[in-house]
């Protein structure tokens, strides 16, 4: 079994049963307790897990993944409306724009309904049901229905997203790391999201103050990909720093 097959079942095992022995996982896998050891030192770098004294736990963050969406509204409520707010007048001169599944940008499309002159296109089934008597012209993704996340995923969500051009994406993540750069915790949302960077002239991502210096296993973008942050609160000295020699406008 190749190494990145093995981490990634291990991952998966993480995830199911929030903890795991090295030895035990030696030989479920057939390779030495070292190997396993290295693997859950990649996964703690990658915020994953976190080690302990033969083996390793799930961490608090990446097990509340599975929160519903909807209860995930309810967390920083108003900060996700500031937040808002704030990127209301960067949309002004905006007319083609690409948004993702998350609740702070669901708050920011909620803003726009009586635009007349703006096409959105989105994988989130919240803001399809939000915004289905609004002004604008909603473009559905399509794809795979995820409950959890009310989200549109799989090939065919891609596929879509890949088939046009936007002046802007609304994305946000799951944690800000000074080393990682934007990291996310759901692999086919991530995939969905890099997608819509990829295609669109500018990236304005959106994420409250608890996101700074947070972690998670997956990576979304570097910063230099990034054109805006908007946040709720001016950031640290260190990543206001940081986020100027990537050229990266902080809006807060």
């Amino acid at each position: 079994m190749a190494g990145k097959e093995r981490l990634d079942l291990i991952k998966q095992i993480i995830i199911n049963e929030k903890n795991v022995n090295v030895t035990n996982l030696s030989g479920q896998f057939n390779v030495t307790e070292e190997t396993i050891r290295r693997d859950l030192g990649k996964l703690a770098d990658e915020g994953l897990v976190t080690r302990t004294y033969g083996g390793a736990v799930l961490n608090a963050e990446a097990n509340s993944e599975g929160v519903h969406f909807y209860k995930r509204m309810a967390i920083h409520s108003e900060e996700k409306k500031a937040i808002a707010l704030k990127v209301l007048p960067m949309l002004e001169n905006k007319h083609t724009i690409a948004a993702d599944s998350s609740t702070t940008v669901l708050e920011a499309l909620k803003l726009l309904k009586n635009r007349t002159d703006i096409t959105v296109l989105t994988n989130s089934v919240e803001a399809l049901h939000e915004l289905f008597q609004s002004q604008m012209t909603i473009i559905s993704t399509g794809g795979i229905l995820n409950t959890s996340t009310m989200s549109l995923q799989g090939a065919i969500t891609n596929q879509t997203v890949k088939n046009y051009a936007f002046d802007v994406v609304l994305v946000s993540c799951k944690g800000l790391d000074k080393e990682r750069g934007a990291l996310d915790s759901n692999e086919a949302e991530a995939g969905i999201k890099l997608s819509m960077l990829k295609h669109a002239e500018k990236v304005i991502m959106l994420l409250d103050h608890t996101k700074f210096d947070r972690s998670a296993f997956l990576k979304l973008a570097d910063f230099e990909h990034i054109d805006y942050l908007v946040t709720d609160r001016m950031p640290p000295e260190e990543w206001m720093k940081l986020l100027g020699k990537f050229n990266v406008t902080v809006v807060y």
